[in-house]
């Protein structure tokens, strides 16, 4: 369970409740988080009237096949990309049938990865009217680069949502 008084616990109550007080749901598709960032969202109380579910998509054919990642998309740009952070978050709203959907894709380390270095990250988010990703470049160890990628994540769907970014401390 989130520890409300935990410095990054602000945001995801933040968007658990302005979630259920629009109606709306979220889902997640992870990759370097591997679950975290939807251990984040179900810690909060009455996470379950706005968050539907997620896949940890660890493994490139996970992409693919669950979330339908076009391979041809992965051929071109890699799964450490922009684009597959898109096309994860757009295909777990759709798979899992969630009004929004956050994606997180990227090197936690220690080795580097599509000839991307550690600490190269991109988080995805898609609903009504938006499908955009962003680009990181985090510093750390690999627990560290998970956490400050799933709280990127949350940031990113707060700025659309409008809520406070103080929760990231």
């Amino acid at each position: 369970m989130v520890d409300p008084a935990a410095p990054q616990a602000g945001l995801p109550n933040a968007l658990v409740a302005a979630l259920r007080g629009r109606g709306e749901t979220l889902a997640t598709a992870e990759s370097l988080t591997g679950g975290r960032l939807a251990a984040l969202v179900t810690g909060v109380p009455g996470a379950s009237e706005a968050y539907v579910g997620g896949v940890v998509s660890y493994a490139t054919e996970v992409k693919i096949e669950v979330l339908g990642v076009p391979r041809a998309l992965v051929q071109r740009h890699g799964v450490v990309s922009a684009e597959c952070a898109v096309a994860m978050a757009r295909g777990a709203v759709s798979t899992l049938g969630a009004t929004w959907a956050l994606s997180t894709t990227g090197v936690a380390g220690p080795e580097p990865q599509e000839d991307r270095s550690v600490g190269t990250v991109f988080v995805g988010v898609a609903g009504p009217g938006v499908a955009e990703a962003r680009a990181l470049r985090l510093a750390g160890d690999r627990w560290t680069i998970q956490d400050r990628a799933c709280r990127e994540a949350l940031s990113a769907l707060g700025g659309i949502l409008g809520l406070e970014e103080s929760g990231l401390g």
